[in-house]
Parts: C-alpha cells; sequence; structure tokens
C-alpha cells in the first residue's frame, strides 16, 4: 500500500464511512458507475494484473447473474421482452436487476479496498477504548480473513509434498479439502486463545490503561478531511435536492443532464478517486526517484 493508507485512522474511516454510504443511498447509474469505477481503479492499482483479472472476471460473473435473476422473480414494468412460463420478461426488470448488481460490486470492491487500508491495528486504535471487547473481536475476526488463506495454502503446499493429493476422484478431492478444514479450525481455535490470552497478560480493556499510538493527526491529514468534507456536502446536496432520484417502474426513466447533476458528478468522481489518486501519485514519484538514482 502506498499514501493513501498512511493517513489517520479517522480520516480512513470516515472515508469509507462516506464511500458506502453514498454507494448505497441510489440506483441511479451515474452514481452507480462512478463508485464502481473508483473502486476497481483503486483496487487495480494496489494488486498485481493477474488477481485484479480473476476478480474482475468473477465480479462479470456475478454482475450478469444478478442481472438475469431479478427478472426472472420481478414482472414489473410495461416493457415486455418475452414470455418464460406465462411469466413476463420486462426490461425494466433487467435494468433493476443491472442498478443492484453494480451496486452490490461497488460495495463489495469498497470492502476489499478497506480491509488493504484499515489495518487491525488502526481499527483497534478507532475503538479499542470505547469498545474493546468488540473492537478485539472483530478485528481479529478481519484479521483472520487473510490468514485463513495464508494458512490453507500452507497446508496444501505441504500435503502435496507429502504426497497426499496423488488421487484425482472426487472422494479423494473431499477428504483432502476436509484435512485442510480440520487443520484450519484447530488453528484457528489455537491462535485465537493464545491472542485473547496474549492482550489479557497487557492488561489489554483495562480502565485507566495507556495505549501506545504510532498514528498522528498530521496537516495533510485535516487536509484531506477538509477536501472530503467538500465533495460530501456537494454530493450530499444531489441526494437531498432529488438530483440522483431515478426510477426503474413502470418505465425506466431518463438522465436528464442538468448542471446540478454535472457539478455534483464530478464532485463524487472527485471523492471516489482519491485512494486511486494517491496510489498513482506515489508510484509516479517512486519510480521517478529510483529512475533519479
Amino acid at each position: 500500500m502506498g499514501d493513501f493508507a498512511s493517513f489517520h485512522p479517522i480520516v480512513l474511516f470516515v472515508y469509507y464511512i462516506i464511500v458506502l454510504a453514498f454507494s448505497m443511498l441510489t440506483l441511479h447509474p451515474v452514481p452507480i458507475v462512478v463508485s464502481m469505477t473508483g473502486a476497481f481503479v483503486f483496487y487495480a492499482v494496489t494488486h498485481k494484473v493477474r488477481v485484479t483479472l480473476s476478480e474482475a472476471f468473477f465480479y462479470l460473473i456475478v454482475f450478469i447473474l444478478l442481472s438475469i435473476t431479478n427478472p426472472l422473480f420481478v414482472h414489473n414494468g410495461e416493457t415486455i421482452l418475452f414470455f418464460m412460463n406465462d411469466h413476463p420478461i420486462t426490461l425494466e426488470a433487467v435494468f433493476y436487476g443491472m442498478a443492484m448488481a453494480g451496486m452490490l460490486i461497488a460495495v463489495l470492491y469498497w470492502c476489499k479496498c478497506y480491509n488493504l487500508v484499515l489495518t487491525s491495528d488502526k481499527f483497534l486504535y478507532l475503538f479499542g477504548k470505547a469498545i474493546p471487547k468488540l473492537s478485539l473481536v472483530l478485528s481479529m475476526a478481519l484479521r483472520f480473513i487473510p490468514l485463513f488463506k495464508k494458512h490453507a495454502e500452507d497446508i496444501k503446499r505441504v500435503q502435496k509434498t507429502m504426497g497426499m493429493y496423488a488421487g484425482t476422484g472426487f472422494v479423494d478431492k473431499l477428504l483432502y479439502s476436509l484435512r485442510i478444514f480440520d487443520g484450519l479450525v484447530g488453528w484457528s481455535l489455537e491462535n485465537a486463545i493464545d491472542t485473547a490470552d496474549s492482550m489479557k497478560a497487557r492488561g489489554y480493556g483495562l480502565k485507566g490503561r495507556s495505549n501506545f499510538s504510532i498514528f498522528r493527526f498530521e496537516k495533510k491529514d485535516g487536509i484531506l478531511l477538509i477536501l472530503i468534507g467538500i465533495f460530501a456536502v456537494i454530493v450530499l446536496s444531489g441526494f437531498l435536492t432529488g438530483t440522483y432520484f431515478f426510477y426503474y417502474y413502470p418505465v425506466t426513466g431518463r438522465i436528464i443532464n442538468s448542471t446540478e447533476l454535472v457539478i455534483q458528478t464530478a464532485a463524487l468522481s472527485g471523492l471516489m478517486m482519491i485512494p486511486a489518486f494517491l496510489e498513482i501519485k506515489e508510484r509516479i514519484k517512486w519510480k521517478y526517484l529510483k529512475s533519479s538514482i
């Protein structure tokens, strides 16, 4: 991670709360596309090309499935495309499914980026004093997700070295997977107990206990927080004034081009592209410094 992750945890937390809220508040196509673009670009610049393409292909499948599923169960709308089992498949239902799928994918991408930026130590810094037990449990849960994947790969490599993946049948693969799962469960329980005992021995959560922190609210944090606030106020005005109001039934509405929409969408684009912009700037700066040596 580059420049964006170096900001104060409060700034990062406020940013993600605002971004996720704006991503879920409306089904207007413009905010959905802008949110998806910002999340995808940020994810792309922080991951390898192979991982980015693999994730993009997976979410493309999810998008298609959700877009198809909605018109199969919802038959509202006036534009009938065809009939299936005497039920109309409408264009409006397809559009609504696409909007829901786009919103879901945008939120999932932002959550992936959240896990990269707001690490467990930052989460504990934010909520360790207010809700120490809950924050510790949530921090451990979020931390265990990437650790689970890494440890599962380690167990699989060891078993392959021992020749336990020679069988190619379904039963053999199922038994190997169960063996990996069994090892993961034992490891995770042991790790959780060790972590809990360690935190208890250090006096975590006790009243009056001081906390060491490497995070300092600096000038750049204040500047970014003000910039986020300006963008958020402009975008929020679009939600309050109805600029981002959109309907799909009984007929799909039209995107009305107006000065308000242009200004508020520009602010929304600036807000969503902040992490990607900072990461790209940091990479360009780093390459320039390397080339100048």
